[in-house]
């Protein structure tokens, strides 16, 4: 992992290239972290992977949270390596909830690192944040008539009781 001169550097870097790119950086749970703009989330990831002297080529991670009730409510996060020198960094992109029937939208990276192909999917499963340009963004867990996005601080907790009896039964 970067240390904090190395973290500032490396966002004045990008900042170099893509001016407004990063929003914030700093350590998130003792991992260095850059918030960044989604608008500009491949050119971010494509300079991080490509750059001279950065080499984090592999994706070990995408994921997303749900930050509900603060805004903007959701985050994709994404994990990357650099295998050389065995670090790591975490880009994360902030996304406002578009309301009540739309879903939030963000480049896929795809054709970047292709591990992101299933969990690009699982995070659409889940969170229902689309991927632009994602290859198949179809469900990949939950069936294909599954009516809403589990993961999502407002989605209804409940469901039937269940009743475990396995142990009674046998053990008694």
């Amino acid at each position: 992992m970067p240390d904090a001169p190395g973290l500032e550097l490396i966002r004045g870097e990008i900042e170099q290239d893509h001016p407004g790119a990063v929003i914030d950086s700093g350590f998130d749970h003792g991992q260095a972290s850059l918030a960044i703009d989604p608008a500009q989330l491949l050119a971010v990831l494509n300079w991080l992977r490509d750059a001279p002297g950065q080499s984090y080529r592999f994706l070990s991670s995408l994921h997303a949270a749900d930050y509900l009730p603060a805004e903007p409510r959701f985050a994709v996060h994404y994990e990357l390596l650099n295998r050389d020198r065995v670090e790591r960094i975490r880009v994360k992109a902030l996304l406002a909830d578009p309301g009540e029937d739309a879903l939030p939208e963000i480049d896929s990276c795809v054709e970047l690192f292709p591990t992101a192909e299933f969990q690009e999917r699982e995070v659409y499963d889940f969170f229902g944040i689309v991927f632009k340009g994602h290859p198949e963004l179809t469900r990949i867990l939950l069936p294909d008539d599954f009516v809403g996005w589990p993961q999502r601080r407002d989605f209804p907790v409940g469901g039937e009781p269940v009743t475990f009896t396995y142990n009674e039964r046998n053990y008694g």
